[in-house]
């Protein structure tokens, strides 16, 4: 199954703990449990809303985060784009390929707005 995976990282492809803050996403193409391609990219400046319809136009299925909240859980929804929260904070491909393989557990949203 073909995927597009964003997640949001620090300057060292870390996951970054806060979404809409964060400086810039890795996007992940993927088919099954293998990355085909993978781009960073820098998101456009943070405003309530902006961040799901941007990853969703540039066609992400999934999102992996560590805290969101619930507006922009519900925007990405409507747009047809899963989220996952509570991801650890971990280096992007790991926490890619952890997801893929379902090896890596989800804790609760850390995000409380």
């Amino acid at each position: 199954m073909k995927k597009k995976i964003a997640v949001p990282v620090n300057d060292n492809s870390v996951l970054d703990a806060h979404f809409g803050h964060c400086k810039f996403f890795v996007l992940a193409e993927t088919d099954g449990e293998e990355v085909i391609s993978e781009e960073i990219v820098q998101p456009p400046p943070h405003e309530p809303g902006v961040l799901p319809a941007w990853l969703a136009e540039n066609g992400v299925t999934d999102v992996l985060s560590g805290g969101m909240g619930n507006r922009a859980i519900q925007l990405f929804n409507k747009n047809g784009v899963n989220v996952f929260v509570g991801a650890p904070q971990l280096e992007a491909r790991a926490l890619i390929s952890g997801f893929l393989n379902n090896s890596i557990q989800f804790s609760a949203n850390y995000c409380d707005h």
